[in-house]
């Protein structure tokens, strides 16, 4: 079932565990997605940002999907426009159905982000829709952004953020970064830091850059706050992997089976990752009789 996303975190955020958010870009990634969040009992939350459907995954296509599939499922699954920036893209996303939306000013001036964020926040709320913001900037791996304490979220802006722009869920900067980081390197993240954010906002927090962040890093990130966690690079990875295995091993493979491997290896991913955040067994469910949260 498609459901709200703030109602969702603030589960996760009074019982203390994650949700993963993943980005989908075709049936492949949206079944192993729906599959795993089934096979965990976990809620879920489907990332769509505005490069991938102009790039691929139209929305005309892609969101019927996702909704048919969602109300067959016996789990919450949110829908969130990732990173929209453009206020065309978050209007576009509203008029398609989608349940959140992730308003990323974050490479703006403060004030600027303030101001664009507020206004986005009031369409989204007036239209039915959850919002989170950024504050701070996620940058990517491939250039080191994450590693500058330049980018970090800082907590008397973020109070004053949260405040006048009336956001659900913020997504802060602590030292991770999207993409993929160089071989055998962790970031280094600055718990101190998040724990003050989550004393001062008392809210749900967001991760982004949850791909190659270290498994200690993000189960620490979780029990200091953090309550839901992007990832996408280290997904679409593990599914590009399996078809390449695959295809090595039978070159004559049926491009149908080739898919359906991709999709498994993404669901096995998932799942794991879902029982390091603490998502599994968190929605309970008999047969096809849905239950609220716990």
């Amino acid at each position: 079932m498609l459901v709200s996303m703030k109602e969702m975190l603030h589960h996760a955020d009074k019982n203390n565990y994650a949700i993963m958010a993943i980005n989908c870009c075709n049936m492949e990634c949206a079944k192993a997605i729906i599959g795993a969040a089934e096979t965990e009992c976990s809620p879920v939350i489907i990332n769509i940002s505005p490069r991938q459907w102009k790039s691929h995954a139209s929305l005309d296509a892609t969101v019927p999907m996702i909704n048919n599939m969602a109300q067959k499922s016996s789990v919450p699954i949110a829908l969130n426009l990732d990173h929209g920036q453009e206020y065309n893209d978050v209007v576009e996303a509203i008029q398609h159905g989608f349940t959140n939306i992730m308003f990323d000013g974050s490479a703006l001036p403060y004030q600027e982000n303030l101001e664009r964020t507020a206004l986005i926040s009031d369409l989204a709320h007036a239209s039915g829709c959850s919002i989170e913001a950024e504050l701070g900037h996620v940058g990517q791996a491939s250039a080191g952004d994450g590693v500058s304490n330049d980018f970090y979220t800082h907590v008397d802006q973020a109070v004053e953020f949260v405040k006048q722009t009336h956001v659900d869920a913020l997504a802060v900067a602590i030292g991770t970064a999207h993409g993929q980081y160089p071989q055998g390197y962790v970031p280094h993240l600055d718990f101190q830091r998040l724990k003050e954010l989550k004393t001062a906002l008392q809210m749900p927090l967001v991760l982004h850059g949850g791909s190659g962040a270290g498994q200690k890093n993000i189960q620490k990130a979780v029990a200091l706050g953090i309550n839901k966690i992007n990832v996408c690079t280290d997904v679409f990875a593990v599914g590009r992997e399996r078809m390449k295995t695959s295809l090595e091993e039978n070159p004559h493979i049926d491009l149908m089976d080739l898919c359906h491997e991709a999709e498994m290896a993404m669901k096995e991913y998932i799942c794991s990752y879902m029982q390091m955040i603490g998502s599994s067994q968190r929605y309970c469910y008999c047969t096809s009789v849905k239950k609220e949260f716990d």
